[in-house]
């Protein structure tokens, strides 16, 4: 028997399971123009969950409480990644250079329990959660994880009292936490059939008006739903060895030109990794695709031990410390998101309305 392919190892490999096959299936259900008979039958299902939620906002909106400071809440109205922690890095930079001190408060989706805990240095994926974690790598600013987004952000502020304004990511369908503006993020999907969950991708209705202090941006680099919005692009800035991308070395003007010649696996557990191999291959290099459920702990090792050479996302990176891929080359793509200046003059007129903490009390920038 002739030995597999590349592709046919890789395929073999990846650790998609049942679970990760019904997801793909509905998401392709939900992209449909129009809901599909199966969908369809399932709507009596939406309508339930619409109901409920409906509720638990009433409730919650009832119970809300302010924190110390203003929140500004980036979060989608779709299940599934829609370029929440891009945009929170680039709200956390916009507010830093409009005088702010910010902070980050995050379920920490993935993570090992629930409580509220500080993001560190020397945290792991594990416990405070991937993207937690990449944020406060990337940015600096101060991060606390906890499913009480109320007890997280108290906890912040009374750690780092010169916090002038907080981001909570994927805060969107949380409202025990009061918020003074939101960022609703749509990527190039859009909102699907527009169907509520689980006949469409919709955690809740698109609305009729936007609500007052709340802007929508589409990473997907075009407007993907009738709500108006601001535009960003994505693209791949670069790609470092994975020593050096967690040493924090610099990165390369053009680390992709280094790896043109080179046969390489890239692995991605996003909820949508397709758009990551799109670029990758954009960049010029040839690739075998590893798909994994988003959020997968990357231990053990989900890609074939004789991998030479394995090129991975920043998230992805976070859980993968120097020395746990074996003889395996990894290369780490690093993403470069910019909104267009009409986002950035929004964020302008929210920061210009807080107070800022004085400019002696406040730390060095990262």
């Amino acid at each position: 028997m002739a030995p597999p392919t590349p592709a046919a190892a890789t395929a073999a490999a990846s650790p998609i399971g049942p679970r990760a096959a019904l997801e793909t299936w509905l998401g392709q259900q939900w992209q449909q123009p129009r809901p599909t008979l199966a969908m369809r039958a399932l709507q009596p299902l939406s309508w339930l969950y619409g109901a409920l939620a409906g509720v638990a906002e009433r409730r919650a909106l009832q119970r809300a409480q302010a924190a110390p400071v203003p929140v500004i809440v980036v979060g989608n109205l779709v299940a599934g990644g829609g370029g929440k922690t891009p945009t929170v890095i680039a709200v956390v930079q916009r507010l830093r250079a409009a005088g702010h001190h910010p902070g980050v408060i995050s379920r920490g989706h993935g993570r090992q329990g629930d409580g509220v805990l500080a993001v560190g240095t020397k945290s792991t994926a594990q416990q405070v959660g991937d993207e937690p974690l990449l944020i406060h790598r990337r940015t600096g600013a101060p991060v606390v994880v906890g499913a009480d987004r109320l007890a997280a952000a108290r906890a912040l502020c009374a750690a780092h009292p010169t916090v002038s304004v907080l981001v909570s990511d994927d805060g969107l369908q949380h409202h025990r936490l009061r918020r003074d503006a939101q960022v609703i993020v749509f990527d190039d999907r859009g909102a699907g059939n527009g169907l509520l969950l689980p006949a469409g991708p919709l955690r809740q209705q698109l609305p009729a008006v936007l609500p007052a202090d709340t802007v929508v941006l589409y990473t997907g680099g075009r407007a993907s739903t009738p709500l108006p919005g601001c535009i960003g692009t994505r693209r791949l800035a670069t790609v470092q060895p994975l020593a050096d991308w967690w040493a924090g070395v610099p990165t390369p003007a053009d680390g992709f030109a280094a790896l043109h010649a080179r046969p390489l696996l890239a692995a991605a557990a996003l909820a949508r990794p397709e758009p990551f191999f799109a670029m990758l291959e954009g960049q010029g290099l040839r690739i075998d695709r590893l798909p994994l459920p988003d959020h997968h702990p990357l231990q053990p090792p989900p890609w074939p031990a004789d991998t030479t050479d394995l090129i991975v996302t920043e998230k992805d990176a976070v859980k993968l410390p120097p020395g746990q891929a074996g003889a395996t080359r990894v290369w780490v793509a690093a993403l470069d998101f910019q909104p267009e200046p009409a986002f950035d003059a929004v964020l302008q007129r929210w920061a210009d309305r807080w107070p800022r903490p004085s400019t002696a009390a406040l730390p060095p920038t990262p």
